[in-house]
């Protein structure tokens, strides 16, 4: 036997046939990356306040912070919502000491709808300044925001 069949049974032929890949699959990544986009898509209109509220229209500033404020809201019928969880006012201070953790400066922003009554917000922002609480502000719809169109504003 000569030395060229030899190196047929050594392997050494065999490294040139089996070189690794070097390109990297995408196609798994983008697959992920489709569903993650989907599902936030999805997920991100849910993440607003959850009582639907047709907001006074006012020309003052945003109010800026770094905190993520307690929401309470005020609906047309008049009733009372710790974030989206409807409350009596007798439990509201309770409540928000609960929350905050005696907390005294931390953010609570109180949103009224347009249709309801100035004095149970007022009443509501007064119970929420007796307790101690400091940062208290309305929140409105912002300047240039149309009000929608009511059945009241059809019949007219």
């Amino acid at each position: 036997m000569d030395a060229s069949h030899y190196k047929a049974f050594t392997g050494k032929g065999r490294r040139r046939r089996h070189q690794q890949m070097s390109e990297i699959n995408v196609t798994p990544f983008v697959d992920v990356m489709l569903v993650l986009l989907i599902v936030f898509m999805v997920t991100a209109p849910l993440l607003t306040v959850g009582v639907p509220l047709e907001l006074p229209n006012t020309k003052a500033a945003t109010v800026q912070g770094n905190d993520e404020p307690l929401v309470i809201s005020v609906d047309g019928e008049g009733r009372l919502y710790l974030e989206d969880i409807e409350i009596q006012l007798d439990n509201l201070v309770p409540k928000l000491r609960a929350v905050t953790g005696a907390k005294q400066d931390q953010r609570i922003f109180v949103r009224g709808d347009a249709n309801v009554a100035y004095g149970r917000v007022l009443t509501v922002m007064g119970e929420i300044h007796d307790a101690g609480f400091t940062h208290v502000a309305m929140v409105s719809a912002g300047p240039g925001k149309k009000k929608p169109a009511t059945d009241k504003d059809s019949n007219k």
